[in-house]
């Protein structure tokens, strides 16, 4: 860090990184920002110092008179919270809190993550000469308004919720700027690059897929010889499909009593999907823990059979290939992002089904899944095909190709062909907003 915040800093090198980033995994929500985390773990690699910068969101519900006072107080009290911390891959983190209120648009939201980084930096630009910002507008509009004049800052968009900002006449407007300013626009699915270059069509030739990273470094030890434990992974809300989920699983649990589902993870509709569990007499074999850590669902993934995906609609999801890499047979729904990610390989990877409101799909994919295991199935295959397309050292390499000019050229990919090509596909996973 630079300026009167951080004191004297060395001089940038080269190949110095800044991530400016609205998510990070902390303390309290180790799950937020988990992708941000893994494509510093998969970038990282090859370049000098990386920084974190995260501007987290601190919602105050003050009444109006107090709100400038409480600012004032922070403002006094921000350089005692500015000590970098290590971050994975050799990384420091440096967490920037941002007071905010519930009537911000999404671009006034923009507004004050910039000026609190540019309050923590003293004034001073940051010193990276790449700087690489998470979504358009909490992270592109803060990197551009506060990289140095010479950098190169590149934006990753990944947020379900892009709807919502274009929505916004400000919000899209201060967006449009972030996409002309920038040097390079990215997005981890085409179905955001679709929906941009709709909304922006003088600029949708600045728009360009590369996927987030997805670890493939720990499978399970034993293949899975059963698919009577299934699990869910996700947010416990209507768009991820967990009531007809449910209710297919009763149905198959009927039929098969040693069937259990564990679903994991957090939302409105938690204790509904409990009480009716218990209504259909499965309470005892269906469990809920909560949200988890990204090393919790992955060590869940390698202890499961099956992981069933029956969203509605998903710009990527990235429970589905975060389960083949750990070895596990999917049950997906063609809800958008997944009819892309699995292109080629689904029948290697498991079985997609139609979306459907009511459980009938789930279970008539589920009763053909089950007639062609194991050996209709080649998970070694999917899971070398998808580590080509969505593996750290993929992503990593095709990062690097963009932020140093000097970027050595793409290997073949895991799976021997040519073309280790950016994922089409990954996103705001798990709805954090």
């Amino acid at each position: 860090m630079t300026g009167k915040r951080g004191g004297a800093a060395k001089r940038a090198g080269d190949r110095d990184v800044a991530v400016v980033t609205p998510w990070y995994p902390n303390p309290q929500q180790e799950w937020a920002g988990a992708f941000v985390e893994a494509m510093v773990g998969a970038t990282a690699p090859g370049c000098g110092q990386v920084t974190v910068y995260h501007t987290e969101a601190w919602l105050m519900r003050q009444p109006a008179a107090e709100v400038e006072a409480a600012r004032e107080a922070h403002r006094r009290l921000l350089p005692q919270a500015l000590h970098p911390a290590p971050a994975v891959a050799g990384a420091r983190l440096v967490r920037v809190p941002v007071p905010t209120v519930p009537e911000y648009t999404f671009a006034d939201l923009a507004r004050q993550h910039a000026s609190w980084l540019r309050e923590a930096l003293g004034g001073a630009p940051i010193p990276a000469p790449v700087v690489h910002a998470h979504v358009g507008l909490r992270g592109g509009w803060t990197a551009l308004e506060n990289a140095r004049p010479d950098a190169r800052v590149f934006v990753t968009e990944h947020a379900s919720f892009l709807d919502k900002v274009l929505a916004q006449p400000d919000s899209r407007d201060l967006y449009a700027e972030v996409l002309e300013r920038c040097t390079g626009f990215f997005v981890v699915t085409d179905v955001l690059r679709d929906r941009l270059a709709e909304t922006f069509p003088a600029l949708a030739g600045k728009i360009e897929p590369i996927s987030n990273p997805i670890s493939f470094e720990a499978p399970r030890e034993r293949p899975v010889t059963e698919l009577r434990r299934w699990l869910y992974v996700g947010s416990l809300v209507e768009r991820k499909g967990v009531g007809p989920l449910l209710e297919a699983f009763a149905r198959c649990h009927g039929t098969d009593p040693e069937l259990t589902l564990t679903m994991v993870g957090a939302g409105p509709l938690a204790g509904a999907l409990a009480d009716r569990a218990a209504e259909l007499g499965i309470g005892h074999a269906v469990s809920f823990p909560g949200a988890v850590p990204p090393h919790e669902s992955a060590r869940l993934m390698r202890e499961h059979d099956l992981l069933v995906h029956a969203a509605r609609w998903e710009t990527f999801g990235v429970t589905v290939i975060e389960a083949v890499a750990a070895g596990m047979p999917v049950l997906v729904t063609r809800c958008g992002g997944p009819e892309r990610t699995l292109a080629g390989i689904v029948d290697a990877a498991g079985e997609m089904v139609d979306v459907d409101d009511t459980p009938a799909s789930i279970v008539a994919g589920y009763r053909r899944l089950c007639d062609r295991f194991p050996d209709g199935l080649d998970l070694p295959r999917a899971r070398r095909v998808l580590d080509g397309r969505f593996g750290f050292r993929t992503v990593g390499e095709a990062h690097h190709r963009h932020w140093f000019p000097d970027a050595e050229p793409r290997s073949t990919a895991p799976d021997g062909t040519a073309d280790a090509a950016p994922a089409r596909e990954t996103a705001e996973e798990r709805d954090v907003a």
